[in-house]
């Protein structure tokens, strides 16, 4: 059993800069594909990075070039660095892990889930 929680989300103006964090707890945690998803009111929950461990990162291409993933082993936390964030970045951001091999973008292949952390920017 896996559990993430994700922290670092919040208000920011258009042009700024948040980075969120999953801490995973569990003694494989660190042997999972991880991934971030973003739900914006209104939407489906999409796609926004991936990493599995030791591999390339994969990223939405609405934030190709202004988001980075990360993750530390040894902490079994993984990371998002969000730069020149735009208002259409706004959603409630998700930490994925999970245990069996699929395509990296599909939520469905995802078996553990974090609350969510709100990001929220202002134009």
């Amino acid at each position: 059993q896996v559990q993430l929680v994700e922290s670092g989300g919040g208000l920011v103006q258009a042009g700024g800069s948040l980075r969120l964090s999953c801490a995973a707890s569990g003694r494989t945690a660190g042997n999972y594909a991880m991934a971030w998803f973003r739900q914006a009111p209104g939407k489906e929950r999409e796609f926004v990075a991936a990493r599995s461990s030791g591999g390339t990162p994969l990223y939405a291409d609405s934030v190709k070039g202004r988001f980075t993933i990360s993750r530390d082993n040894d902490r079994n936390t993984l990371y998002l660095q969000m730069n020149s964030l735009k208002p259409e970045d706004t959603a409630v951001y998700y930490c994925a892990a999970r245990s069996l091999p699929g395509p990296p973008m599909a939520a469905h292949t995802y078996n553990y889930w974090g609350q969510g952390t709100q990001v929220t920017v202002s134009s």
